[in-house]
């Protein structure tokens, strides 16, 4: 069973560089775990709701701090087994030990990482969101963390 954690994000959270003042909270968010879980020697894979987030975390990626600079690429692009961090709307083709979840829906997929971390938005739809979600973890058998960010 995979190790859940929910992010809960500030209602306004400055953005880390200027080129990523547009960029939403998770995303940019999103962008500092995956620096950091590279910088573990972990794989992420990076599921998003459509193609269109998973090219704006793409973008948030590239622009992200240089010297934190985290190689990934969208499903199907880059190398043959895909660089530390991939990202992608469609279900996972290669096995990684984390799941990064920016979906509005827990994917069925989950269960096979060994860590998944999930985000809380400030406002009062994405809470309703993440909290269906966390019950969908809780009814099955997985106690999901929280942390303030």
């Amino acid at each position: 069973m995979p190790t859940v954690t929910f992010y809960l994000l500030a209602e306004q959270a400055a953005a880390p560089q200027p080129e990523l003042a547009d960029a939403p909270a998770r995303f940019i968010q999103a962008a500092r775990l995956c620096a950091d879980l590279y910088r573990q020697n972990q794989w992420v894979f990076v599921f998003c709701q459509n193609q269109a987030d998973a090219e704006t975390l793409d973008e948030v990626l590239w622009r992200f701090d240089p010297d934190r600079f985290v190689p990934h690429n969208l499903a199907g692009e880059g190398p043959s087994r895909g660089a530390p961090v991939e990202i992608s709307c469609q279900p996972p083709r290669s096995s990684r030990a984390v799941l990064v979840n920016l979906s509005d829906n827990v994917p069925p997929f989950a269960a096979r990482y060994q860590q998944v971390i999930e985000f809380v938005p400030a406002d009062d739809d994405g809470k309703q969101l993440a909290r269906e979600k966390f019950k969908v973890y809780r009814q099955a058998g997985q106690a999901p963390q929280t942390v303030q960010l």
